[in-house]
Parts: C-alpha cells; structure tokens; sequence
C-alpha cells in the first residue's frame, strides 16, 4: 500500500546532481510531490528533502538506487509520524477586500498568519504549517479576493536524529582503519 514518505538525501554540492536524482525517479515513473534543496550543517555538503507517495518495498529500492550516485552520501526515507516537518505559504489578498481590522487580527490569530507585506492593493499573508493548514487559508481567503498562492516545499528534521554532521565525524574517525572489520564497524556506525 502506498504512503507518504519523506526522503531525505546527503550530497556533494556539485553541479548535475538534482538532475540526476530527479532522474531516479522519472525512470520509476514516480511523481516528485515536493523537492527542496538547501545547504546541511555541514560545510560543503546538501540536503534533498523530497516528498513523494509509495510503497515501503519500493522506497527501499529507491534509497539503493538514489545511494548509488557517486555524490550522494547517504539516503534516508522517513513517514511523517517519524519527522518534524513544516511548509511556509504566501497569499496575496485584495487589500479592498480584507481591510477591516477585525479580519485582519481574526486571521493572524486563528491561523498564526502575519502580514509580510502591505500595499494599497494587497495584502501578503505568510504561514507555516502543515498542509491541511496551509489549505485551511485558502478556503478562508477565497470569498476576500485571494489573488494568488504559493507553498513552499517540506523542510524536515528527524525526531530521533543526532544530526548529519555526527555521522561525518564518525566517518572521519573511522576513515583510514587499516582493516576490514574497521569498514564494517564505520558502515554500521553511520546508519
């Protein structure tokens, strides 16, 4: 059966990789949902956090896949009971519209909204939150003249995680053991 996953990639910061990941995943015939890239916590490396719906067999394979990149450093796939995660939107609103004050503040403190930006003919709400609540809005904005809308793409942190860069260290320790058993012991080490 098919479920949410988030999945979660370590790279080198080189040129070609989201190409060549996206690639993965059109071959599958898989639907990327979400895609965002951004620096991690560790200088020189990046991290993909990609949404997408499958099964659990083959998220497995696609992690295999996905790891056999030469830059990628490492994969993970998570559900959403596993992760902390967030979308930010933006919408802008006919000023016309929503103009009276009781709106205004009604809507800053049902939905955490803030106004980011105030012209004369519209209003820029922002957001963050799960998806069911950044849709809430929307049904919210659209009798007041919601003139367009933008979410962003699910950032994400592991409930559990010690973080990428705890990983890295351990690599460093262990890099350079002179024997197999070291390798093996390294490869349990950073999973």
């Amino acid at each position: 059966m098919k479920k949410e996953y988030t999945i979660t990639v370590y790279t080198e910061d080189r040129v070609g990789i989201v190409t060549r990941i996206a690639v993965i995943f059109s071959r599958r015939k898989i639907n990327i949902q979400q895609l965002n890239t951004s620096p991690s916590e560790v200088e020189g490396i990046h991290r993909f956090t990609i949404v997408i719906e499958e099964t659990e067999e083959n998220m497995q394979k696609l992690i295999r896949q996905i790891e056999k990149q030469v830059e990628v450093l490492k994969a993970y796939y998570h559900t959403n009971e596993e992760i902390i995660w967030q979308e930010m939107a933006l919408y802008k609103v006919s000023s016309e519209c929503i103009t009276e004050k009781v709106k205004v503040e009604r809507l800053l403190h049902e939905y955490g909204a803030r106004a980011i930006a105030i012209r004369k003919d519209y209003i820029v709400f922002e957001v963050t939150g799960h998806r069911e609540e950044t849709e809430k809005l929307i049904r919210f904005f659209e009798p007041f003249g919601l003139v367009e809308f933008v979410r962003g793409a699910r950032v994400a942190i592991l409930k559990t995680s010690t973080g990428f860069h705890e990983k890295v260290k351990l690599f460093e320790e262990y890099n350079g053991l002179p024997n197999a058993n070291s390798v093996q012991e390294h490869e349990v080490a950073i999973q």
